[in-house]
């Protein structure tokens, strides 16, 4: 191999669902210079490339290709030779039906060093999500995957029908959706009953995923019926009736949604996960970064009197993260605060500070600044000194009421707030395509960085139809204030409190 050029890494990206590629392939994807990925791979992936690594689409669907299969070949290979790692990101595994032997016989043929890093395969991770185990002791024990692509009444087949339809096993015709009437009627004709089980799975693992029914004599009219069209996979066999039985992914709460969070993208796994789990599948388009302050001299300021100060608030997680990284940082801990009292707002913020070893003396009820001013009116505070340390961009309630108080408040900023314009096309594109259901919004500032993403005069209709759920009050009068219409507040201003008034939205709705 020449060790001038870079390397390749044939990914398996998975059937769909991202949650579903290997740790190895999400290492690779991370870490590469350039992402080469095709029509099937989870638009998602792409979010955990490196800001600076080049993207390039070469998707082929239903004819229509991008870039011919030569061409790809070529470019994985001209991008290798300029030294660049290059990830190749194949939907599902690059050895099943993926063309990823011919790739690889491509770099090997140039001297470019390559692995493959397998992936599940579709054919194995539909039939799992629509309730269809391909194997079962009481049903059979053997099973056959067929590429469906190829046109079974060409003469020179290289299918066997007559041992298909003859053997007892179940199959999976891949790329199969076109040529379904082709392939019901070869089995027919080779000996399998007409009355054989058949699912067709569409969008396999999405939320999109749909499942139809029926069998050999029936499955051609249902799937025409219902418009079902690739990317599919074809199941014949008798588990297919364990479908009623099993079936599990389509029955989840919020199956079918799609769901954009706006969340900076360190702190959106929580939402993720629970609307993940709920069924939805989420779109990562973070509109804020949170980053330290231009400077630290403030809060070091700050931190050189701790000792003066007789009650420190925190207003979030961020707040505690940033605060105690600097504190550590200059080699104190949590020991500079034993005299100090502490408010914070929220329970999360407060579980936060419980992990550092530190109680919560005010925990209002409500999650909002009003709510801390009020808790205090019960403590005497005239003359007491309060660190407040928070964003650069926060509310001024707190501070001013706690000064109307008679307190001496010093705001300091521990982070702050930035845009993050990147990815807007693929946000418009998924709005011009009515493929979002829902757009989350957790705080003012992911409100005002999400609009600043589309185009002002096609706002309103890019965002037609689509469900607006905000984190609580004060994120909702932003959205208001510039011409938003929000449908869900949550009631509980947490990650919990948003995805049960998501719950509870669509099953009013239901």
């Amino acid at each position: 191999m020449n060790q001038s050029n870079g390397k390749v890494y044939l990914i398996g990206a998975g059937p769909g669902d991202p949650g579903l590629i290997t740790v190895k392939g999400l290492n690779c994807i991370r870490n590469a210079d350039v992402v080469i990925y095709d029509y099937l791979a989870s638009p998602s992936l792409l979010a955990e490339a490196s800001p600076r690594a080049e993207i390039i689409y070469v998707g082929k669907k239903g004819g229509d290709h991008t870039l011919s299969q030569d061409k790809i070949n070529v470019l994985i290979a001209e991008k290798a030779k300029e030294g660049n790692i290059v990830a190749r990101l194949k939907g599902g595994d690059p050895f099943i039906f993926g063309r990823g032997g011919e790739e690889a016989e491509v770099l090997i043929r140039e001297g470019i060093a390559f692995e493959v890093v397998p992936g599940v395969t579709s054919a194995i991770a539909a039939p799992a999500y629509a309730g269809i185990p391909l194997t079962h002791r009481e049903f059979t024990s053997t099973l056959s995957l067929v590429t469906g692509h190829e046109d079974p009444d060409k003469t020179s087949s290289s299918i066997n029908w007559s041992c298909l339809a003859a053997g007892a096993g179940t199959l999976v015709f891949l790329m199969g959706v076109k040529n379904l009437p082709q392939i019901v009627h070869q089995l027919v004709l080779h000996g399998r009953s007409s009355q054989t089980p058949v699912a067709l799975v569409q969008w396999g693992t999405t939320s999109r995923q749909r499942t139809v029914t029926g069998t050999l004599e029936t499955i051609v009219d249902r799937v025409t019926a219902a418009e079902l069209s690739s990317p599919a996979i074809i199941v014949v066999g008798e588990v297919v009736t364990l479908r009623d039985r099993l079936k599990w992914f389509e029955t989840r709460p919020l199956f079918g949604k799609t769901i954009v969070v706006t969340r900076a993208r360190e702190q959106a796994s929580d939402l993720v996960t629970a609307l993940t789990d709920l069924g939805a599948e989420c779109l990562e388009f973070p509109t804020i970064q949170v980053v330290p302050p231009d400077n630290w001299s403030a809060l070091d300021a700050a931190l050189d009197g701790l000792s003066s100060y007789d009650w420190v608030i925190f207003t979030s997680v961020n707040g505690v993260k940033y605060f105690f990284e600097r504190l550590f940082a200059r080699g104190s801990d949590v020991r500079s605060l034993g005299h100090i009292r502490t408010a914070a707002i929220g329970p999360v913020t407060a579980q936060h500070l419980r992990r550092l070893g530190l109680n919560t003396d005010i925990l209002p009820e409500s999650f909002r600044a009003e709510s801390v001013v009020e808790a205090f009116r019960a403590e005497s505070i005239a003359g007491k000194r309060i660190l407040l340390p928070r964003a650069m961009e926060a509310r001024p309630v707190l501070p001013d009421e706690l000064s109307k108080m008679g307190a001496v408040v010093d705001e300091v900023t521990v982070y702050q707030t930035r845009q993050v314009h990147g990815r807007a096309d693929a946000l418009i594109r998924l709005l011009e395509d009515r493929q979002v259901d829902m757009v989350t919004f957790t705080s003012s500032s992911t409100v005002t960085n999400f609009m600043a993403l589309l185009p002002s005069e096609r706002a309103a209709e890019l965002l037609k139809d689509v469900t607006l759920a905000s984190i609580g009050p004060i994120t909702s009068s932003t959205a208001e204030t510039i011409g938003l219409d929000i449908q869900i507040t949550a009631s509980i201003y947490t990650i919990p409190g948003l995805c049960e008034a998501i719950l509870q939205f669509y099953g009013s709705a239901s």
